[in-house]
């Protein structure tokens, strides 16, 4: 019984406090990335700048600094295009899921983590991120849920105090 209600109370501390099981990244390591891109363009093959390119991709969606994030976005969204690769068009959309959920737009997350896991069902990293998107967007509507029902009791409270005056 008292399992139960730990549970309970860890369930709802994590729903308020918002936190998720995807990992952040540090700027330290951001630098460290972007050097190893800096030495990757001076002589180095294209597969090697490629994962050169989609570690710092990596390490900017999971950054705490917004701006990097977008700037991973920019990244991934502009590679896209020309990824030929099944498995690395996977990733890259995944990346894009996770800065796209850290920015905050978990439909467009939503909708790159369901492409993931058409491809890969089993993706426990796709589908970890879609349980977090998911209690995101439930978190978002019962937030509003409430806003909504607190600004009906004040406009019905102000009504009944109006019309108890006007007796």
């Amino acid at each position: 019984m008292d399992a139960k209600i730990g549970k309970l109370f860890d369930s709802i501390g994590t729903f308020f406090s918002g936190t998720d099981n995807i990992p952040w990244c540090d700027s330290d390591i951001v630098l460290g990335f972007e050097r190893e891109v800096a030495q990757a363009e001076n002589g180095s093959d294209d597969e090697h700048k490629s994962v050169c390119l989609l570690r710092l991709s990596w390490a900017l969606v999971h950054s705490k600094r917004p701006e990097d994030v977008q700037r991973g976005i920019a990244m991934l969204e502009g590679s896209l295009p020309s990824t030929s690769d099944p498995l690395q068009m996977r990733e890259k959309m995944y990346l894009l899921a996770v800065g796209y959920y850290r920015s905050g737009d978990y439909s467009r997350s939503r909708h790159l983590v369901d492409r993931c896991l058409e491809i890969a069902p089993d993706w426990r990293q796709a589908i970890t991120l879609k349980k977090s998107i998911e209690d995101h967007i439930k978190k978002d509507g019962v937030i509003g849920i409430g806003i909504a029902a607190t600004a009906v009791g004040l406009v019905a409270g102000g009504l009944a105090a109006a019309l108890s005056r006007k007796k």
